[in-house]
C-alpha cells in the first residue's frame, strides 16, 4: 500500500530554515507528481508546492513562493521540501501526498517558527 513518511520538522526561529523530506513506497514514485500540504490548527489542509514527475515543473502557493523550495530524489523515492526565511504564519502539520488527489496521509511532521 501507499506509504508517506514525514520527517525532518521542528522548532525554529523566525528567518530559520528547516528541511522537510518525505519516503514514499507502495508506489511507482517516479510516474506520479508529489506535492506538500499543511494544515495550521482551525484552518484547511492546503497546498503548499508541487513537482512534476520528472522534477522539471515546480509550483508554489503565493504565500512561501521565493521562500520555499520543492524537490525529489527519484532514486531514493524522496520528496524535500526546502523551507528558507520561516515565518510564524508557516507553523503548521506538513504532508506530502501523492499527485494532489491521493488519499493517503502520512503522519505530518510539525514545523513551529517561534522566538
Amino acid at each position: 500500500q501507499v506509504q508517506l513518511v514525514e520527517s525532518g520538522g521542528g522548532l525554529v526561529q523566525p528567518g530559520g530554515s528547516l528541511r522537510l523530506s518525505c519516503a514514499a513506497s507502495g508506489f511507482p514514485f517516479s510516474s506520479y507528481m508529489l506535492s506538500w500540504y499543511r494544515q495550521a490548527p482551525g484552518k484547511e489542509r492546503e497546498l503548499v508546492a508541487v513537482i512534476s514527475s520528472t522534477g522539471g515543473t515546480l509550483t508554489y502557493a503565493d504565500s512561501v513562493k521565493g521562500r520555499f523550495t520543492i524537490s525529489r530524489d527519484n532514486a531514493k523515492n524522496t520528496v524535500y521540501l526546502q523551507m528558507n526565511s520561516l515565518k510564524p504564519e508557516d507553523t503548521a502539520v506538513y504532508y506530502c501526498r501523492r499527485g494532489t488527489s491521493g488519499t493517503t496521509w502520512g503522519q505530518g511532521t510539525q514545523v513551529t517558527v517561534s522566538s
